[in-house]
């Protein structure tokens, strides 16, 4: 019984614990603050709903013991500052408005709250890194240890990242509000740029032994449809989605039985989500409705359902997504874009002309150490007959990879030649 009940406390945080941090957050204004209360009324949950039974709101539950101990700490401190004090009777109104009514307690401007949430956690005065931790911390309800297993880090690492979080959101001075104008801008840039970089990782890991970790995409998504929600006349956030909906649509096909990265050409197609690929066409749908086709995360959604639409690997228009390629080169420019749009080229009108956008890349700076230029070369020379040098580009690969799985299928190739 215990166990069961330990268990739906694990289910609803997953579920509401955004939700409780975010409304937290608008009272204390204080996110650090906010997480610790919420996490006392986890505890809470963890000591009582094993012998009380879980109550039919369990998410008004927790931010109205939330609420309570935001309200002791404040009346604990009485002898500080005047605003402690208004903060304190205010929130004792709200505290009896949830006692009078639990299924309103997380419901008022619980929009809002995420959204300003949501805009904190990843706010650019943090580094990369700590944003990404921070959102998936107060965001993806996920435990210190869970994004340091995600990421092949210490969690000692990830709990300094998310302190150190808390205390630069506070000592900056960042206020528990949305941005407007050019700001707004700046910091959704920064959102999606994380909420992106969440799902990349758990798409096509960087590092360790699994091709992918299917869970970090979810996450993403999770947050990506959150965001689309409070968002919906943003085109870029429906671009991003869009492009996480079709992309995740493939992980299914893309691992083998013993864990094998499967390339897209090789994929069997049958095993695609159809459903989360209607969902994909249906954000890149509103993003273009919106004005947004030409939008970074929309050019490469395009780029991703030109595979979606096409039934076999044959019938998938290279020609096409060539040219998006070139149209994001402009908007976004990139050596990694340039490295994509030859390998379209070289679909479209063969590995020579692919190969030569290829050679061109040889000496960008930002390619140092990244696997896939030598990857794609030895690809494109293996095609036109060059194996000893395809060989050589496949080793060379393969030391620069930090993935076992993606080592393995390098190593493999090279030795086939």
């Amino acid at each position: 019984m215990a166990t069961a009940a330990h268990r739906t406390v694990d289910a609803v945080w997953r579920i509401e614990s955004a939700r409780l941090i975010a409304g937290l957050t608008r009272f204390v204004r204080d996110v650090g603050l906010a997480e610790e209360l919420a996490q006392d009324a986890l505890v809470a949950a963890l000591e009582q709903w094993p012998e009380s039974g879980v109550p039919d709101k369990p998410g008004a539950w927790l931010m109205a013991v939330a609420k309570r101990r935001a309200i002791d700490q404040i009346r604990r401190r009485t002898v500080l500052e005047r605003k402690q004090e208004l903060l304190g009777r205010d929130l004792e109104l709200q505290q009896e408005s949830a006692e009078a009514g639990l299924d309103t307690a997380l419901d008022d401007d619980v929009g809002d709250d995420l959204l300003r949430l949501i805009f904190i956690a990843c706010h650019p005065v943090l580094s990369t890194e700590a944003r990404v931790a921070l959102t998936l911390r107060l965001l993806g309800g996920l435990t210190t240890d869970e994004i340091a297993r995600a990421f092949l880090v210490p969690e000692s690492t990830v709990a300094q990242r998310i302190v150190r979080a808390k205390r630069t959101l506070s000592e900056a001075g960042v206020p528990f509000e949305v941005p407007h104008g050019a700001e707004r801008d700046r910091r959704l840039s920064s959102v999606l740029e994380v909420i992106y970089l969440i799902f990349n990782e758990g798409y096509a890991a960087t590092a360790g032994d699994d091709w992918m970790r299917p869970a970090l995409c979810e996450d993403a998504m999770r947050l990506g449809r959150i965001l689309a929600e409070l968002t919906p006349a943003e085109p870029e956030v429906h671009g991003l989605v869009a492009l996480m909906e079709i992309q995740a649509s493939r992980s299914r096909a893309r691992v083998g039985p013993n864990g094998e990265p499967i390339l897209l050409l090789e994929q069997n197609r049958g095993r695609w989500d159809q459903l989360l690929i209607r969902r994909g066409l249906a954000a890149l749908a509103r993003a273009e409705v919106l004005g947004g086709a030409a939008g970074p995360y929309a050019l490469q959604a395009a780029i991703a359902a030109c595979h979606a639409r096409a039934r076999t690997a044959e019938e998938t228009d290279w020609a096409r997504i060539a040219a998006l390629y070139g149209t994001q080169a402009q908007v976004t420019p990139s050596p990694v874009v340039e490295l994509n749009r030859a390998v379209a080229v070289a679909m479209a009108d063969g590995p020579s002309a692919g190969l030569a956008l290829v050679d061109a890349l040889a000496e960008e700076r930002l390619l140092e150490g990244y696997h896939l230029l030598p990857a794609v070369r030895g690809d494109l020379l293996e095609k036109l007959g060059r194996f000893d040098e395809a060989r050589a580009e496949f080793s060379r690969a393969a030391s620069l990879t930090r993935n076992t799985r993606e080592r393995d299928v390098l190593l493999r190739r090279a030795g086939r030649l």
